[in-house]
């Protein structure tokens, strides 16, 4: 649907990714394979695309979810701050290796609910927590079956005991079957559009 594409989790897995060494309590929910092909050394335009794409600002559809999701979490107390990073969970944050610490990032998270976690040449790391869940967004450049490379997104979770267990049962036909489809539109849209947007350095690099 949308021209998404959702992988099997050891497309994940099965890359030496650093944040497996940060997040090895965390289970794989998806991995969605992006529609932002690319040679090897494109990695920062999507950096760059990441940091400027607002998913509330995507499909009506899209919109209006995100829309009740946020005033379901008002209405129960979902998002408030006791129950998010540093409050209720460690922020991943803390278990960064000193290489990871230090490493400047070019990843802007306005419009996300995320936290920059890290950014490598070939990935980057969000996390968010909630009184449901203690989430990641990772975001890494793979080669891909044509020679060249994409994107692949995976969510980690860590469920916040049966809450938690409860709410993402419930929310996966909407975001299989609508929201990360949808998304996954989008970004391939921006994609193609990201010639007229500049790219960031390289991390480490000016």
């Amino acid at each position: 649907m949308f021209g998404s594409a959702i992988l099997d989790k050891s497309e994940h897995t099965s890359h030496p990714w650093r944040i497996h060494e940060l997040a090895n309590d965390f289970q794989v929910l998806d991995v969605w394979a992006l529609p932002t092909p690319g040679g090897p050394g494109d990695f920062p335009q999507l950096v760059n695309l990441w940091s400027t794409f607002d998913p509330g600002r995507s499909s009506p559809v899209v919109r209006a979810l995100f829309a009740a999701r946020w005033t379901i979490g008002r209405l129960f107390g979902l998002d408030r701050q006791e129950t998010g990073l540093g409050v209720r969970v460690r922020m991943l944050r803390d278990r960064l290796p000193a290489d990871l610490r230090d490493a400047p990032t070019d990843l802007v998270t306005d419009g996300y609910p995320f936290v920059p976690l890290y950014m490598t040449d070939r990935e980057f790391a969000m996390e968010i927590a909630n009184q449901t869940v203690h989430g990641v967004m990772h975001v890494g450049w793979v080669p891909d079956a044509a020679g060249g490379f994409r994107g692949q997104m995976a969510v980690l979770v860590r469920p916040n005991g049966a809450l938690g267990r409860a709410y993402l049962a419930a929310i996966a036909p909407f975001r299989h079957l609508i929201v990360c489809p949808l998304m996954m539109r989008d970004i391939g849209r921006a994609w193609r559009e990201r010639s007229s947007v500049p790219a960031p350095s390289e991390p480490g690099h000016p």
